[in-house]
């Protein structure tokens, strides 16, 4: 988990999947079972904006998370002003349904 941005206004963390690939090992023993093929897994990475504003939060992930990470990528090589920023994130938070509650 990083965060990416935090103002008064939002804050963006990106959260990383920990999962790792998982070995089939169907009858296979040693050496053989480490050599085996490993089994696909779903990595989930994704992104929680939250909005502080209306304490709210919006989690991304799929295809809604590939296209804020653009987003992100625009803004490494070409640096936005932090009013560009807030205006995609408004965007983003307008998605938000959730109610930040802290555990």
């Amino acid at each position: 988990m990083h965060t990416l941005y935090d103002s008064d206004t939002y804050s963006v963390t990106h959260m990383l999947a920990n999962a790792e690939p998982k070995v089939e090992a169907s009858g296979i023993k040693g050496a053989q079972a480490e050599a085996a093929k490993p089994v696909p897994t779903l990595a989930r990475h994704g992104f929680e904006i939250v909005d502080k504003r209306a304490n709210k939060e919006v989690y991304l992930d799929g295809s809604w998370a590939e296209l804020f990470q653009q987003h992100i990528s625009a803004w490494q090589q070409n640096t936005p002003t932090q009013e560009e920023v807030e205006d995609t994130l408004e965007q983003y938070a307008e998605l938000a349904q959730n109610p930040v509650v802290v555990h």
